[in-house]
């Protein structure tokens, strides 16, 4: 694939359709979400490879703790062993590691093996992988406002200069640049409380393969989808308007 100036620098996953892509196998869901961690690592490597500086995946929202309990404890064990596994790649190739979302109620024992992960990473200054656990888009806003409003209590003086830029650094993603290209499998067409304020400006790509069957070949149909397009930002185009 070549390789273009207007290549996406942050790419943001939803990864849908484990379930279905078992349920039409005759497996469980569990094997759905272990065969999409394949993916994760697969996609992870090609986008080092292509040259991408983030890729952010949402792993669990904040609404998925209805799920069966079952089911959550096995998700919560494949993370645990996805990074087992990754953290020795992480670290080999200069990936930066982040989970961005609130820590309770996640497991402990996982609340520590992701701060491992995070400080044996965090000087790398290669591909940031982000991972959104226990993530939601509103919940994060209104983490934000809170905090921005202790923020005011010391500072009155504050308020009057606040802008989105200003308010952007109360984010979990204040260290990460806003994603340019949104994927979403399954055929999906919402965003599903993901990244509310972040993806104001980013294009949106949706591929009707479920996650498991989203490969390399597809990523890279979606990146040279994105460079097809005309970003404008709110504005006009120049050339076309003089024509």
């Amino acid at each position: 694939m070549p390789v273009k100036n207007n290549n996406p620098k942050h790419i943001a996953f939803i990864m849908d359709g484990n379930g279905r892509w078992a349920k039409e196998r005759g497996l469980s869901r569990t094997a759905g979400h272990r065969e999409g961690i394949q993916r994760v690592k697969e996609i992870i490597r090609a986008s080092g490879e292509l040259g991408l500086e983030v890729v952010t995946f949402f792993a669990f929202s904040t609404e998925n703790w209805s799920r069966p309990k079952k089911e959550i404890e096995t998700l919560m064990r494949y993370l645990d062993n996805f990074l087992e596994g990754q953290i020795k790649e992480f670290v080999a190739n200069n990936m930066r590691f982040r989970v961005i979302g609130r820590k309770d109620p996640i497991p402990e024992y996982l609340q520590k093996k992701i701060e491992r992960s995070e400080e044996l990473t965090k000087k790398n200054t290669g591909l940031a992988v982000v991972l959104a656990l226990n993530y939601g888009g509103r919940q994060e806003i209104v983490d934000a406002a809170k905090e921005f409003a202790a923020s005011v209590l010391k500072d009155h003086g504050l308020l009057e200069g606040l802008d989105c830029d200003g308010f952007s650094r109360y984010l979990y993603t204040a260290d990460l640049p806003d994603p340019d290209l949104l994927i979403r499998t399954s055929g999906e067409m919402r965003i599903s409380n993901f990244l509310l304020w972040q993806l104001s400006y980013a294009e949106f790509y949706f591929s009707k393969k479920y996650w498991p069957d989203f490969r390399i070949a597809e990523l890279k149909e979606a990146i040279l989808d994105f460079q097809k397009r005309e970003r404008r930002f709110g504005g006009i185009d120049a050339v076309k308007e003089n024509n």
